[in-house]
């Protein structure tokens, strides 16, 4: 796809390896956010993640894009820039910002995996081969870090000095925004004896449904009556605590499962009471902040990158080697969070009309001298 913008605007290359929901999202948003430049983008599906992210620069080998011309390129955490720097040798000296929706270092272990250290090595060495290297969150940035200072210290010999000192340099923080209609007063009031509670995350094991299915369990024990809807996107294969969350709490279910219309998804987000995470991982959590946008009271575990913007009364003590523990820890905040509910707070730096600012002072300091006035 591209615009038809006048040939004097910066011609920008944005490649998207591995173009996931958040990922589609966030180059769409950027696109359309941004029309001072002229864009070239390049997007290949989310499927066979080993094989994209190892093999993206050579599915690109032949590209007629890549063999054009650019003022800067942006590409995408999953995208082997070094290797696609060296096939494309025109390209190597052409400004590059590399945007880490996630980094291979902070990702939980499911069990199920084939241990690899490539992910690792394609992630680090972009972040190496790029002039800019953003974050969506700080714990993503300070994550990948740390886990990369790890990772090099096991290495016996070879390593260049100051090597994360310098990615930790051209780092920098800029989330993925939230749409500003999503901003929105409540219309309804708080339903304190029977909130509806909204768990809209991912159905995998890193976004931790067992915890979800001990939380719901202990307010049950505890007498606390709610609604629930449990929305998300769904695999083929999903952890089986899914079918025993239903099974369990059918008779208070609102909503349940993948939710087509982002209208009726909208719709949930400002209706319901208390959205919930338990997850192991989540880099950003869009899910989380655009249900606050929406008027959600959040309840999150103390951990990951929550701090940045869920307020400390509404963190429960995280327990990542107790679940037992961790769940009755949140049931017990959620209750007295019912018992007195703090005031809204919407997470109002992560508008698009704010941060797309940011994103353009970004891309206008890599440009130089190029920068549209």
């Amino acid at each position: 796809m591209s615009s038809n913008l006048p040939n004097h605007q910066p011609r920008i290359l944005l490649l998207s390896a591995y173009d996931a929901g958040s990922h589609k999202r966030w180059r769409e948003q950027l696109v359309a956010s941004q029309p001072d430049f002229h864009w070239e983008v390049l997007a290949l599906p989310p499927r066979f993640f080993r094989w994209r992210i190892r093999g993206n620069a050579l599915t690109w080998l032949q590209e007629p894009a890549l063999q054009a011309s650019y003022d800067l390129l942006i590409v995408t955490s999953m995208v082997d820039l070094a290797s696609l720097k060296g096939f494309h040798p025109h390209l190597s000296r052409t400004p590059t910002i590399l945007y880490m929706h996630e980094n291979q270092f902070a990702y939980p272990d499911s069990g199920r995996q084939h241990s690899s250290a490539e992910p690792k090595i394609v992630n680090l060495y972009s972040a190496v081969a790029a002039d800019q290297v953003l974050f969506n969150s700080a714990w993503n940035r300070d994550s990948f870090l740390v886990g990369a200072y790890r990772f090099l210290e096991k290495m016996p010999d070879g390593l260049p000095d100051g090597l994360i000192h310098s990615i930790r340099e051209k780092s920098h923080v800029v989330p993925v925004p939230i749409e500003d209609r999503l901003f929105l007063e409540r219309g309804s009031a708080f339903n304190r004896q029977c909130p509806h509670l909204l768990w809209n995350h991912r159905w995998e094991y890193d976004k931790a449904p067992d915890r979800l299915l001990l939380m719901l369990d202990a307010l049950v024990d505890a007498g606390q009556d709610f609604r629930l809807s449990v929305v998300g996107e769904q695999f083929r294969s999903q952890p089986e605590t899914f079918g025993q969350i239903h099974e369990r709490h059918r008779e208070r279910v609102v909503n349940w499962g993948y939710l087509n219309s982002r209208a009726d998804y909208d719709d949930l987000l400002s209706e319901a009471d208390v959205v919930i995470s338990t997850a192991l991982h989540d880099f950003q959590g869009l899910s989380m902040l655009e249900a606050m946008a929406s008027g959600c009271m959040a309840l999150a575990p103390d951990r990951l990158a929550y701090p940045e913007y869920v307020p400390a009364a509404q963190r429960y003590a995280g327990h990542t080697d107790d679940p037992a523990a961790e769940a009755e820890a949140a049931a017990g905040l959620l209750s007295r969070l019912l018992h007195q509910p703090p005031e809204p707070c919407a997470p109002q730096a992560w508008r698009l009309s704010k941060l797309q600012k940011k994103y353009y002072k970004v891309i206008s300091a890599t440009l130089g001298p190029l920068t549209v006035s």
